[in-house]
């Protein structure tokens, strides 16, 4: 049975309805509208844009002064894809 969001309390008819027809709808398609559904979700935070600004001055400050390595991306993907096999 489809649940809502407050616990086990059903969903709707329309709903159930709307879910139906969404599940006909081709993979492509429900990928899409997965990824809208989503989308609507995530709405805009400033609060959390600010603090992930922070954090990336703060790491390219660290980059800059020798405090944190860089190391070149395809090093590290040749080295991820030996150690995992990929």
């Amino acid at each position: 049975m489809l649940t809502g969001t407050k616990g086990n309390r059903a969903m709707n008819e329309s709903l159930k309805d709307l879910s139906a027809k969404a599940r006909r709808l081709p993979p492509s398609e429900r990928a899409a509208l997965i990824e809208a559904l989503l989308a609507s979700l995530d709405a805009p935070d400033a609060r959390i844009d600010a603090l992930w600004a922070e954090e990336a001055e703060r790491r390219l400050a660290a980059i800059g002064s020798g405090e944190m390595p860089a190391r070149d991306a395809a090093d590290v993907l040749k080295e991820l894809r030996a150690k995992h096999g990929a």
